[in-house]
């Protein structure tokens, strides 16, 4: 699209249709006709979710991903701690609440994964620093950032 508009030479919102429609007369039927067959398909999807594999989801979630998140948490705060030589504790509930994880030192701090970097448009806002980790082969990379 961006290349059709600087070939567009006109100014006004009516000359863009016109321009565009003659210029990809089928395009809006076959956008329209994609994006139908995605909802097909997701309506097919959502039709396949039942009672057992909401509740699986929601196991795997509450025991496997909380304790592997807690797992790394703590660990994290704990090599933080001792690199830095000094204490750490994990967040207390309310403390969880505004964003952080734990404390290295006096430090509050955030933990996530890598791929909260790039989730830029997130509505997530957190005021502490945050502590990146990637899960590899044979355990996980942590990248302390400024808290070292």
């Amino acid at each position: 699209m961006s290349e059709l508009i600087q070939e567009f030479q006109g100014k006004t919102l009516r000359e863009w249709e016109e321009w565009y429609l003659k210029k990809k007369p089928d395009a809006i039927r076959n956008a329209t006709e994609k994006i139908l067959q995605k909802v097909k398909e997701l309506k097919n999807a959502l039709n396949k979710i039942d009672r057992a594999t909401v509740e699986q989801w929601v196991r795997d979630l509450v025991i496997v991903k909380t304790f592997a998140g807690l797992r790394f948490q703590e660990a994290i705060l704990k090599k933080g701690a001792e690199i830095k030589g000094t204490n750490y504790r994990l967040a207390e509930p309310d403390e969880e609440s505004k964003g952080i994880d734990g404390y290295i030192g006096g430090i509050p701090v955030s933990i996530k994964p890598h791929t909260y970097e790039v989730k830029t448009a997130l509505p997530e806002h957190i005021e502490t620093k945050i502590i990146y980790y990637r899960k590899i082969d044979d355990g996980i990379e942590v990248d302390y950032g400024e808290i070292l």
